[in-house]
């Protein structure tokens, strides 16, 4: 299909196909909004048609002043790409060629010249099993050749000649039969030969046969009275099958020919002028062509695209109506990122079939290569393993199916539920253990592909004798059989006390918990100098008391009593001279001591003091009792308190909006900032500024 002047197709689609459903939706046709600018056209160059603004499908034309000779094209089409070919030159004098080039695997269809005149054309052809890519036709320009085509070698062949009818194949040669390959055909006798004497194959297609048709029923063709005396042929009632009638039309140099073919003129005798094309385009990323040859309607050009670039809607141009129609393009062949992951499978190779590993870029894949995946052990894929970079992006990854498994596995003490004869990837089977028993891990087995998930377990649900502990005894008799979530007690034996859980419960066959008896009595009280106790044991238990008895002339410090606390005894007392001692230890402001407070200290006991949260201590925490008098007690300085008030009021405000600095110990440094708006009120202000004992000299700041 192709597109009127003025429309394109969208996504380059050209054809319709005949599917099981019926056929494919068919190609559109969108309007191109693309326009050509007025191009630069020198002084000595007329151009027609003048118009404001030129759209996809406008041709122009060209010709020079008197006297002056045209270089290059006479004609350019406006394209979606702007303007091509180039516009031409005038100029006085040209010069003429010499031996037209060689064409690598064809030839040249004129006879060789050694001189060839500025404006002539050659035209080649390719070579049988090579076609051709770009212009046919080269024209001699100012003493320069435009570009050659190009022969590109064709692989397909044609298989066995179409049988002719009432005809038969005159060369005999055996297939296949290579591109550009032709076969000479003839009609059986009293037949006579339609078409052309030839049939050719091309791409893997033969064209078009002719036919055979009896003698006496061919047609004989008529020339009407205007179209004699349009082209100045004599008047001639009819005219034989393949008989040619050459004529001029008017005042025209150029001669025509028509001949008679069965009854018709092929080509239609006739003096309208029928619109030729412009010079091909040069199309973005395609093989050079510099042709200047215009041509005619119906010719076309296949187009080559350069190596890195990928032709698009078709190989052909095609001469419409004077301008080229289904006009292919060249895309870049854009490399593919990373190939995609699939479950269950990964890339058998990175190699492209195109490229080798070496030369490709980490992570890109060049457009035309293609990747190959396997699958896990248990997967297959079921149908093409590959995926291929096409512009960009990559063909649907394949996927990866499990495989079908066999018997699930047995187990101890457990029955299946759901048994089949098949087991297909992703089924899934039940297990039930027996009574007494509980499973333990998940009930069910899925098929992963020729293999199993992991079985359960059928673990004992009841419990025998209860375990035994270390110096603790069970608080009831025993059973032969316990049920699972039965308890059993235990208590500790004398001297010995329970830390933690005193039970254990049966859990899944098992006695869980661990019941833990910690030794609470006490040994030997501890020793006190110049003291001594009555009645003195090695072993005592919790809560059992001694007293100290301290030695004549010694008066007792503390209490006389020390008790087995959980194996451990309480403070002993000191035993010393009463002379020296003092009394309550002072007290201080904002802060308390952290020892026990007794009535009475012995000389050189010492009492310990902390200060309340924010205020900072000054002087030794500890005093000690000396001479019936305590050493100078510390103080408590007083926090700094900062007030959004006071703040708000000097225009300031802290230096750091995270900090919530309510308190600040004495020494502690604190920094701010002006308000937005305002500036110090000397230079000498200092927005650091230093607690002391509770006070703190804010500092001003002014409005700017």
């Amino acid at each position: 299909m192709n597109c009127h002047r003025g429309f394109s197709l969208q996504d380059q689609q050209t054809t319709m196909t005949c599917t099981e459903g019926g056929w494919s939706p068919p190609p559109r046709c969108m309007r191109v909004e693309k326009e050509c600018t007025i191009p630069d056209i020198e002084d000595n160059l007329i151009v027609h048609p003048r118009k404001e603004k030129y759209v996809v499908g406008d041709v122009l034309k060209f010709s020079c002043r008197p006297r002056l000779k045209l270089l290059g094209p006479d004609s350019v089409q406006c394209y979606h790409f702007g303007w091509s070919p180039n516009l031409p030159t005038c100029k006085d004098e040209v010069k003429p060629c010499d031996l037209r080039p060689e064409l690598l695997n064809g030839k040249a269809t004129d006879t060789p010249k050694s001189e060839y005149e500025h404006g002539e054309v050659v035209e080649y052809v390719c070579n049988p099993r090579y076609l051709i890519k770009g212009s046919r036709k080269i024209q001699c320009v100012d003493g320069e050749w435009t570009a050659l085509p190009m022969c590109v070698e064709e692989n397909s062949t044609c298989e066995a000649v179409p049988v002719l009818d009432h005809g038969y194949v005159a060369s005999e040669a055996p297939a296949p039969f290579h591109h550009g390959q032709s076969v000479e055909v003839n009609c059986n006798e009293a037949f006579t030969l339609v078409g052309p004497s030839s049939m050719t194959c091309i791409r893997g297609v033969w064209t078009r046969p002719p036919q055979c048709i009896d003698t006496n029923e061919v047609k004989q063709c008529k020339l009407t009275k205007s179209m004699a005396r349009e082209t100045n042929l004599p008047e001639k009632n009819v005219y034989d099958h393949n008989e040619r009638v050459n004529y001029i039309c008017g005042r025209k140099s150029e001669k025509k020919h028509s001949t008679c073919t069965n009854g018709r003129w092929d080509p239609e005798v006739t003096c309208t002028e029928v619109p030729r094309c412009p010079p091909p385009p040069q199309i973005p990323g395609s093989q050079r062509v510099t042709t200047t040859v215009n041509y005619q309607e119906g010719e076309k050009i296949a187009v080559l695209c350069q190596e890195s670039f990928l032709i698009q809607g078709g190989e052909e141009m095609v001469c419409r109506n004077g301008t080229w129609q289904s006009v292919p393009r060249c895309v870049e062949k854009t490399p593919c990122s990373q190939a995609p992951n699939i479950e269950h499978g990964h890339l058998n190779s990175s190699r492209s079939e195109e490229e080798g590993e070496e030369t490709r870029e980490p992570g890109r894949y060049a457009h035309g290569t293609t990747l190959r995946y396997v699958c896990e052990d248990g997967f297959r894929i079921p149908g093409n393993d590959k995926i291929t970079c096409h512009l960009g992006q990559w063909s649907a990854p394949p996927q990866c199916e499990g495989l079908p498994c066999g018997t699930p596995p047995r187990i101890s003490n457990a029955v299946l539920l759901n048994t089949g004869d098949h087991y297909q990837y992703g089924d899934t089977v039940t297990y039930k253990c027996l009574e007494g028993f509980s499973t333990h891990g998940p009930a069910s087995v899925e098929c992963l592909g020729r293999q199993w998930s992991h079985p359960p377990e059928c673990t004992k649900t009841t419990c025998s004798d209860p375990p035994r502990f270390r110096n603790a005894k069970l608080t009831h008799q025993t059973k032969t059989l316990y049920q699972p979530g039965d308890k059993v007690a235990y208590r500790c034996e004398d001297d010995y006390e329970m830390d933690g859980s005193s039970s254990v419960e049966c859990r899944d066959g098992r006695w869980i918990g661990e019941p833990l008896c910690r030794d609470v009595s006490c040994g030997s009280p501890p020793t006190v100098e110049n003291a001594f106790i009555q009645n003195q044991k090695t072993r005592y238990r919790s809560g059992d008391t001694v007293r100290y008895e301290c030695r004549k002339a010694l008066h007792p410090f503390g209490n006389v009593e020390v008790t087995c606390l959980s194996g451990n005894w309480t403070e002993p007392p000191q035993c010393k001279d009463s002379k020296g001692q003092c009394g309550p230890p002072p007290s201080i402001d904002n802060g308390d001591s952290i020892t026990n407070l007794p009535e009475v200290y012995a000389p050189g006991s010492l009492v310990e003091y902390r200060c309340q949260s924010y205020y900072e201590l000054q002087g030794d925490r500890t005093i000690t009792c000396r001479d019936g008098k305590w050493s100078e007690p510390p103080k408590c300085l007083e926090p700094c308190v900062v007030s959004k008030e006071i703040m708000e009021k000097h225009n300031i405000e802290l230096q750091w909006s995270y900090e919530k600095k309510i308190y600040s110990k004495t020494n502690d440094v604190i920094e701010f900032r002006c308000r937005r708006g305002y500036r110090k009120a000397t230079p000498q202000t200092k927005l650091r500024v230093q607690c002391r004992e509770g006070v703190l000299a804010y500092p001003t700041c002014v409005k700017r």
